[in-house]
């Protein structure tokens, strides 16, 4: 009877530390890395520095986002008692309606934090949890849902937009619009290779996916250099004029010289010493400032760049894996591969927006992501 009671003893004491575990598989915690830059990119896109209604986007976005994978698991709990019976829901780890009450309390916390933002935030947030909960319950198995994941994605980084701008600074969000679309084409083009993670089999997906990725780091990465030709025009031009009017103002002066007494000559030629001087100081100024701007930019590309160059390191190569062999294991690296390539992305977005200081700390969420991703799955 005491051997029986200590086996029990030990068995409870398993069941309750495999309890936060099973959340943690549940909610998918280290895919939570991939959200924050949502906000940021947004942030960015506005021309804005963040702002204490972008840490609420942030909040915001992290509980809509765990919502939805709470959702996901309620919804799928029949399918992955066969296919994947060990998730948390189908191994009895977590009762059906904990799961789904996660989901309605996170998605009220998200509801709740974006309201704190303004008016405009809570709708954009509204639209969000719409769009995710009609993904879980209905539109994920039908043709629409790569397209709904996608939405609920450029959604997210809409939201930080429109929270960072705040309300009555629409203009300012709407400019997000671009680096939203580039978000929702990953999404989409990781979404439909998820499709097939448990059942394999198809190497189109992955390779729509690696010729998405791509095009999109090349389009993310490339410089703006018939902008900064225009520039450098711009400024010999400025340099051309500035000298046609010192030479006009010399010609005057050496008339007025000669009509001059003396005394006026020597008026004449210290005001010319002193206005020369003064061209010369300020054609140095501006063409410090010029050199400065030109470091700057550069530097800025450069960034642009190197994050273009990772974004595709960490997605291509295991999309391009599955695409020669699309096992289920494959299939479901390439698709955590793309989740955890939403970082450099984001990051990259930021930078190609001028914040280079928002992209390093987007992109410093990285080397977390990967590190919980070899414990627990994002997929």
């Amino acid at each position: 009877m005491k051997a029986v009671t200590a086996v029990d003893a030990v068995n409870a004491g398993r069941a309750a530390v495999n309890v936060p575990r099973a959340w943690v598989e549940l909610l998918r915690l280290p895919a939570l890395f991939t959200v924050p830059g949502d906000a940021l990119a947004g942030a960015a896109a506005t021309g804005l520095r963040p702002n204490h209604r972008t840490l609420l986007a942030i909040g915001s976005s992290l509980c809509l986002y765990e919502a939805g994978m709470a959702l996901n698991d309620w919804a799928d709990r029949a399918e992955d008692a066969v296919e994947r019976p060990e998730r948390p829901l189908p191994s009895g780890r977590i009762a059906p309606p904990a799961a789904l009450t996660a989901a309605a309390a996170l998605t009220a916390a998200g509801l709740a934090l974006a309201s704190r933002a303004g008016r405009p935030s809570l709708a954009m947030a509204g639209a969000l949890a719409g769009t995710v909960w009609a993904y879980d319950l209905g539109l994920k198995h039908t043709p629409a849902g790569p397209a709904a994941m996608a939405t609920a994605r450029g959604l997210d980084l809409l939201l930080g937009a429109t929270a960072t701008a705040g309300p009555g600074h629409g203009p300012r969000a709407q400019a997000a619009a671009p680096s939203a679309a580039a978000l929702a084409a990953h999404t989409l083009a990781v979404t439909v290779v998820s499709r097939r993670e448990a059942q394999g089999g198809s190497s189109a997906a992955p390779l729509a996916a690696l010729a998405t990725t791509t095009a999109l780091a090349r389009l993310i990465g490339a410089g703006r250099r018939e902008g900064q030709a225009r520039s450098t025009d711009g400024q010999a031009l400025r340099t051309v004029a500035a000298t046609g009017r010192q030479d006009s103002g010399t010609a005057v002066a050496t008339d007025r010289m000669g009509l001059r007494s003396g005394v006026a000559t020597d008026r004449v030629g210290l005001r010319s010493a002193v206005a020369t001087d003064r061209d010369g100081l300020g054609t140095a100024v501006a063409t410090d400032r010029e050199s400065l701007r030109s470091a700057v930019a550069t530097g800025r590309q450069a960034l642009r760049g190197v994050l273009a160059l990772a974004y595709v390191g960490t997605a291509a190569k295991p999309l391009f894996h599955a695409a020669l062999n699309p096992s289920p294991p494959l299939t479901q690296r390439a698709v955590g591969g793309g989740i955890r390539a939403m970082i450099p992305l984001q990051a990259a977005l930021a930078a190609r927006a001028g914040a280079a200081g928002t992209a390093l700390l987007t992109v410093a969420l990285a080397p977390a992501a990967r590190k919980f991703a070899r414990k627990v799955s994002v997929t």
